[in-house]
């Protein structure tokens, strides 16, 4: 369920179970189902879909209710992924998945596992492969995939120049105003926070000119923003839309450093940029109902920089 973000968290972890031997498919009821649909701020597709021959399995009806066998009576049947049997068993093979990080999921079998997966740590060791499965579309629109070449063409050649450093920021906006969401989600990406993270890559990068690429649901906004000196530019990536917002997880990729907002349509910008020395940043929480110290953040996104809403890192 959920934004394109999440299926592709849910996907990293069927392929997660996949790679230990589990039998592992995904479900697909929540988008096939539109009462799922009706009670949602952002009713949302199976834009998995949109990837060119993305490999995955789904579960039949039979199998789903071989782990749920009474679907609708308070029990969650909402997610994309679990271990399946062959044989019914009881509901309490439902497996809520709520905490940043239960790594013991690993350890069960004949399970239907509800949860979004955000933790970077459940699938960080095969990120390698899943890099190369994310295949992206090319945007129908022919200027739009035009200025997409063009765009990548001038990344790759800033990434080599050994001068300019090509660096992603996302601005979650949209949905996220909106005062069911504000009080899980606000308040978290404040502007501190992305003037701290600009800071420190001029400082780990002295004497680099920057060039910025803003991404955000709400180019307009974007428009209005300013990072570094006199000596930087910036690009508001603007062209990419409907089905084809997703080409920005690409071009997000394609930077030497990305920093995200609190959404996960900016941290998979990072997850698949590919290259050794690439810098990912992200804000040390990401919803106000969830927090951890720095020290454990650390261990569940490693290799990640990560700044707090004062544009502290920490």
């Amino acid at each position: 369920m959920g934004g394109l973000g999440n299926q592709m968290q849910q996907y990293a972890l069927y392929r997660k179970f996949l790679s230990l031997g589990k039998e592992s498919k995904l479900d697909d009821i929540w988008f096939r189902d539109s009462s799922n649909q009706a009670t949602v701020l952002a009713p949302r597709k199976l834009e998995l879909m949109y990837f060119r021959g993305l490999p995955m399995e789904f579960c039949t009806d039979g199998e789903r209710r071989a782990l749920v066998p009474e679907e609708g009576k308070g029990v969650l049947v909402k997610i994309l992924a679990g271990t399946l049997a062959r044989t019914r068993i009881r509901k309490s093979a439902v497996r809520d998945v709520k905490g940043m990080y239960e790594e013991d999921i690993f350890d069960l079998d004949n399970a239907y596992l509800v949860g979004y997966f955000a933790c970077n740590k459940y699938y960080a060791d095969i990120l390698p492969e899943l890099r190369k499965d994310f295949v992206f579309p090319e945007n129908p629109d022919a200027r739009a995939a035009a200025r997409n070449r063009e765009t990548m063409q001038r990344m790759e050649k800033e990434n080599e120049d050994g001068h300019t450093l090509p660096v992603s920021i996302h601005f979650r906006r949209g949905d996220y105003l909106l005062a069911e969401n504000s009080a899980l989600l606000g308040g978290i990406c404040t502007p501190e926070y992305y003037r701290g993270a600009v800071q420190y890559l001029k400082t780990r990068f002295p004497g680099r000119t920057f060039h910025f690429y803003l991404f955000s649901d709400d180019p307009d906004y974007a428009e209005t923003l300013t990072f570094g000196d006199e000596s930087d530019t910036s690009t508001v990536v603007r062209w990419n839309e409907g089905e084809s917002s997703l080409l920005d997880i690409e071009l997000m990729s394609r930077c030497r450093a990305n920093i995200c907002a609190n959404s996960t349509f900016s941290f998979w910008g990072a997850r698949l940029n590919p290259r050794d020395d690439a810098v990912r940043i992200r804000p040390l929480d990401h919803k106000n109902t969830q927090s951890a110290s720095p020290e454990v953040m650390h261990s569940l996104w490693e290799g990640w920089v990560l700044a707090d809403r004062k544009g502290n890192i920490v």
